[in-house]
This record gives structure tokens, C-alpha cells and sequence, in this order.
């Protein structure tokens, strides 16, 4: 018996219809969730102001910042958080002295990957004073760009208060052997133009790598957005 033509004009319509449906309605819904804001790390506190939403009054909150700071950059300058205005910066602590660089080496590739890219720049932070005369040519050996990533170094009675409570990482000073050793995070730190943390890596963890690669992609959508919508 012949199939009646138009069942099959109809089933034939209901399997072209399918994949515009998933494409058309599904798709927003995921790139949505993918595209979640990130977290934002530290204390926060409640403010007594407020501002509205629909309408709606929804209090305002208080987030950790990362503090300003004064320390000089491998080319001798001052750097602060002047020097990074409206820019979302990567973050990791060094010591020109130990024995891994596993975290320098991934910076440098990241920093290469963003190059042509102003919005995103890159900070690595020493743990070791004496490391104030050894960035420019520490920095030279991962021929860092002037500008894009800078290694910055100071007296610990500025850095450590920055990395403890600015940065939420640990570090550790210990000269009971007669030699200074230092244990310090091996974590990478997103942060945004607002001076925000919205990310902390394991350095030697590569699917940290891949997630860290993944939310400066994020973030640098959040700010645009932002932009945007004149925030």
C-alpha cells in the first residue's frame, strides 16, 4: 500500500524543523550558561546603599579589592594601579632563584597569545627583595614585552601585606638556615579592571591552564558588555 504524499511532506517538514528549533531556542539557553559571570573572591560585605533593578531595590555590595601598591617594574619604573586602568591583569608570585619557572613559562605563552591585545595584561611578582636588581635581566630571558608583562619587586614590608590580604595567596620568608628560602603560591590570579579577583589557578595544573585560558575569554566579554551598556 503507497504511503499517502502527504505524510511524508509532513514527516519530512517535522525533520527539517527539528534541528532550526535546537539551533534557534537551545542554543541561546547554553551559550547563556556559558558564559555565566564569574565569581568574585574575597570578603563582601553588604552596603547601606542600594540601587534598582526593574525597579526593584537590591542592596549594593562591597567586594574585596586587590589594594593599590608602588613597586618598580625590570625597566625601573614605578608601577601602580594607575598603570593598569581599565586593563584585566594575570597575576603570579616568583623568586628569580628557584628551581621551577613552570608558572613564568606558562605566563610567557599566555602573554605572547595576547601580544596584539591591550585589554589584557600580565604581572609577575617577586617574593625575594634582592630581586629588585635581577628583573631586568631576568625579564630579558623570557623576553618579555615592554608594556604587556611586567616583573615587579619590593621590600617584603609592602609585598607580603599585598600577596596575604591583597591577593589572598601565602608566602613564607625563612632564614633559620643562615640562607633566605622562600615558599610562596604557585597559584595564577585573574583579576578585573574594578581590581577584583575573579580567579585563582593552580599553575602546574593544566586543566586550571585551560579554565584560566577560558574565563579571560569571559571576563574580557563581561567587560565589553559592561562597556556597552555604559557600566
Amino acid at each position: 500500500m503507497k504511503r499517502n504524499p502527504i505524510k511524508k511532506v509532513l514527516i519530512l517538514v517535522s525533520i527539517l524543523a527539528i534541528p532550526g528549533f535546537l539551533f534557534f531556542y537551545l542554543l541561546p539557553h547554553f551559550a547563556k550558561n556559558r558564559y555565566k559571570s564569574l565569581p568574585i573572591f574575597g570578603e563582601k560585605i553588604v552596603a547601606a546603599t542600594f540601587h534598582s533593578v526593574k525597579g526593584k531595590k537590591i542592596p549594593d555590595t562591597i567586594y574585596h579589592l586587590v589594594p593599590d601598591f608602588k613597586l618598580i617594574n625590570q625597566h625601573s619604573d614605578t608601577i601602580s594601579w594607575k598603570s593598569f586602568e581599565n586593563k584585566i591583569v594575570v597575576l603570579n608570585l616568583f623568586q628569580t632563584g628557584a628551581r621551577s619557572q613552570q608558572a613564568i613559562k606558562y605566563i610567557k605563552q599566555l602573554s605572547d597569545g595576547y601580544e596584539q591585545k591591550p585589554l589584557v595584561k600580565f604581572l609577575s611578582l617577586s617574593v625575594d627583595p634582592a630581586d629588585v636588581n635581577k628583573l631586568k635581566d631576568f625579564a630579558a630571558n623570557f623576553d618579555a614585552k615592554e608594556g604587556k608583562w611586567d616583573f615587579l619587586a619590593g621590600d617584603t614590608a609592602q609585598t607580603y601585606p599585598l600577596i596575604r590580604r591583597g591577593l589572598l595567596l601565602d608566602v613564607v620568608a625563612n632564614d633559620t638556615s643562615g640562607k633566605s628560602n622562600f615558599i610562596f603560591s604557585n597559584k595564577i590570579v585573574l583579576i578585573d579592571n574594578l581590581h577584583r579577583i575573579r580567579g585563582i589557578y593552580d599553575a602546574d595544573d593544566a586543566g586550571a591552564n585551560a579554565k584560566l585560558e577560558d574565563e579571560i575569554k569571559v571576563l574580557i566579554a563581561e567587560y565589553l558588555r559592561n562597556v556597552k551598556d555604559g557600566r
